[in-house]
């Protein structure tokens, strides 16, 4: 056997050559590769004593050569192909152990020049990678360490199957879109947001026990990004607790962006994806309180973020009530080693908790997928126009400017209740808005009284103004835009409430 190896990626490589020369497998190799084996004592050829070419343009060209890649690509089965190669001199290649430049790495550093990405965009390895997985039956292709170990076994067991060399090319192929797909995306200008054509780029962070319900399975997936890695759920780290489920995931991830869509030291609670419980407050505890406050019945069970560490006495208060996790930026270490008491609650550490610009948002439907772009966290302009007769006070503006961020959180038709900074109650997911605002109002009891209101959408017909009025919420906040919004403002202006309009909605479908 004959092998090329060239790798990015050295873990584990001399061990792996040093297995192979046991089974007699001839190594040729390249540049850093081969000075690795080398200094491990490892018998090793330059690529140069198969092409009879030496290394050409500061090393761009070494292995795009017939004597290479006719040992590479011919089919063993086909005898005019291995009468070509007997009339060429070239000897055939059986194995391609290759893993591709750090372009990702590269172009993640501040201040990278067009020139050094462009030099670490590998061109020899994905096509030697390329042509070995397109020869699959006769030609092992490795690109990943972690295979190593399982390779060499079944060496040793004497065959390497044809389901495991189409295991192998598959991984290999997958390896290379990968890569390609960190180019285009860095490659493509900034202003252009939906490309022709686009493809993205994920890596498995966990296997799932199931998925939305048991007979699902499901997987988890970190998305990777050129130039920066992505702040939330997917860079988490555990510290403690069980597993995470598909459901845990969305409810984490749910509640870390609302926490995080808030300057202010602030609480979330989320169940089922909507927030039950959110409060903003300069001491994290009674952020806490307020939060739970806001329905504690659904809290329970549910998913606790702050945005920012959490402190001894905000651990303690939590310590009173069963959730399935919390998720924070840090943690003070005796806070710490009171929740993972609880040993079945996943605490979860994300060192970024705000997202520095605009993420993109995909999803996917029968055959296809949408695609649209999130703005930054806490970066967006609330325009407030106000509509009715009365002005809103300036503690009613910091809660309507509350209850904006709050909303946009919930699922639509979304209504919130807010005071002082804290979500007293809401209604989500109805197909009737006056609905949302009735669930609302009955969470929030007698506390509605005082509170202001926010609508991710306008009120298509007055009655949902008119029921909030009459259980004494003072102000409302929404986009505006109805053929009734007259019918509306009139309303407001009767029971002496203001009302201002935004300009844009928050649907959450």
């Amino acid at each position: 056997m004959r092998a090329i190896i060239s790798v990015s990626d050295k873990s584990g490589i001399t061990d792996f050559a040093r297995d192979l020369t046991e089974f007699g497998v001839e190594i040729f190799s390249t540049g850093g590769t081969k000075k690795a084996l080398q200094d491990a004592s490892i018998p090793v050829h330059s690529v140069s004593d198969i092409t009879g070419f030496p290394e050409i343009l500061d090393g761009r060209v070494k292995t795009l050569h017939p004597m290479v890649h006719g040992g590479i690509l011919a089919n063993r089965d086909i005898g005019s192909h291995m009468s070509q190669l007997k009339d060429k001199g070239i000897a055939p290649i059986d194995m391609i152990v290759v893993n591709l430049y750090p372009f990702v790495q590269t172009v993640s550093k501040d201040e990278v020049s067009l020139q050094e990405a462009l030099e670490n965009i590998d061109i020899g390895g994905p096509t030697m990678i390329r042509a070995a997985a397109k020869n699959f039956p006769h030609v092992l292709v490795v690109v990943d360490p972690a295979d190593y170990v399982p390779i060499l076994g079944k060496l040793r067991a004497g065959e390497i199957g044809i389901d495991e060399r189409k295991r192998l090319a598959q991984k290999a192929f997958q390896h290379v879109a990968k890569y390609d797909t960190a180019i285009a995306g860095y490659l493509r200008p900034k202003d252009i947001l939906f490309p022709d054509e686009m493809t993205i780029a994920l890596r498995k962070v966990q296997d799932l026990s199931y998925g939305e319900n048991p007979h699902q399975q499901a997987a988890f997936y970190r998305e990777e990004i050129i130039g920066r890695g992505e702040p939330g759920i997917a860079s988490a780290i555990q510290i403690s607790g069980k597993p995470l489920s598909y459901n845990n995931i969305l409810d984490m991830d749910g509640a870390l962006r609302a926490a995080c869509d808030f300057a202010a030291p602030t609480i979330a609670i989320i169940k089922h994806t909507n927030p039950c419980g959110l409060s903003s407050n300069k001491d994290l505890a009674e952020a806490y309180r307020r939060a739970l406050e806001g329905d504690p019945v659904s809290a329970f069970g549910g998913i606790v973020a702050s945005n920012t560490k959490i402190d001894m006495a905000t651990a303690q208060e939590i310590n009173r009530t069963h959730f399935d996790g919390i998720i924070a930026p840090d943690y003070e270490e005796k806070a710490l080693s009171l929740l993972k008491k609880k040993k079945d609650m996943r605490i979860l550490k994300v060192a970024d908790v705000g997202s520095k610009s605009g993420i993109m948002e995909l999803r996917r439907v029968s055959g296809g997928g949408i695609v649209m772009m999130t703005p930054d966290c806490t970066a967006d302009v609330v325009p407030m126009k106000t509509m009715s007769k009365r002005e809103p006070t300036e503690k009613e503006v910091a809660d309507l400017l509350f209850a904006w961020r709050a909303v946009k959180h919930v699922k639509s038709n979304a209504i919130v209740l807010v005071r002082d900074s804290t979500l007293l109650g809401m209604g989500a997911g109805q197909p009737s808005r006056v609905d949302s605002v009735a669930i609302a109002l009955k969470k929030s009891g007698e506390r509605a009284a005082g509170s202001v209101l926010g609508s991710d959408a306008f009120f298509p017909f007055p009655d949902g103004v008119e029921l909030a009025a009459k259980a004494g919420v003072t102000a409302i906040i929404e986009p505006g835009g109805s053929v009734r919004d007259k019918e509306a403002i009139e309303v407001a202006d009767k029971y002496n409430m203001a009302m201002v309009f935004t300009g844009m909605r928050h649907f959450k479908h």
